[in-house]
């Protein structure tokens, strides 16, 4: 089984962090199952463990909070859904590119209930959507914006952090940092695409995608 839940307002960062870490380790003991967390943090920027320090643009518009996830500088914000997976790998499948590539086709299935095409990049993680309304890149090559990052950390194989999905941010507040390190290309959101789609919207079609895209490799041994 695995425990939704989703949070109401702005959710403060290092406390959820806390809290996240905490249920974690409940998982890897066996005491709790698995969790997927759904939230809006208030606007701040995260360092991920390959965050450079040329990337961070404006260290003083919002909070910087360094993190242990994988991944360079992203931001959160209202309308932005942050999705907090912790799952087991032990029931999943020890295999972190394969977890990765999972999250990449649960975001791509979900944008699909909105009739939104997302793609996964060579050398980018994270979905991006391409954009032939937008002026192409100096090499003539279609410009792509990414629509949602994804950034993990593992502790005793379960994992923890997640994915951020775009919504309806205010996309002038990524030009703090180089969104995950990768310059030249733009951000979006579904609303920047035209869609009124809303977090509830969006957590509906999450939900509907979930076993599809990440499902069990096996039944978790229970702890001793």
């Amino acid at each position: 089984m695995v425990e939704w839940r989703v949070f109401d307002g702005l959710q403060p960062y290092a406390e959820t962090l806390s809290a996240m870490e905490a249920r974690v380790a409940r998982i890897a003991d066996g005491t709790a199952e698995e969790a997927v967390w759904l939230l809006e943090h208030p606007p701040l920027y995260t360092a991920g463990t390959s965050a450079r320090a040329e990337d961070l643009l404006a260290p003083e518009r919002f909070p910087v909070h360094v993190t242990g996830r994988g991944g360079q500088y992203t931001y959160h914000g209202p309308g932005q859904r942050v999705v907090y997976a912790m799952l087991d790998l032990d029931a999943r499948g020890r295999d972190v590119r394969r977890f990765v590539c999972a999250l990449e086709d649960w975001v791509i299935a979900t944008l699909g209930e909105f009739n939104v095409t997302g793609h996964r990049r060579a050398g980018r993680v994270g979905v991006w959507v391409e954009r032939p309304d937008r002026p192409a890149l100096p090499d003539g090559t279609l410009r792509d914006d990414k629509i949602a990052a994804i950034g993990v950390k593992l502790r005793r194989w379960v994992s923890f952090h997640g994915l951020a999905i775009n919504v309806e941010p205010d996309l002038s507040h990524y030009a703090g940092i180089v969104p995950c390190g990768i310059a030249g290309h733009g951000v979006t959101s579904l609303v920047d695409l035209g869609l009124p789609v809303s977090l509830q919207d969006l957590d509906s079609a999450l939900a509907c995608q979930f076993d599809r895209c990440l499902p069990p490799l096996r039944t978790p041994v229970p702890s001793a």
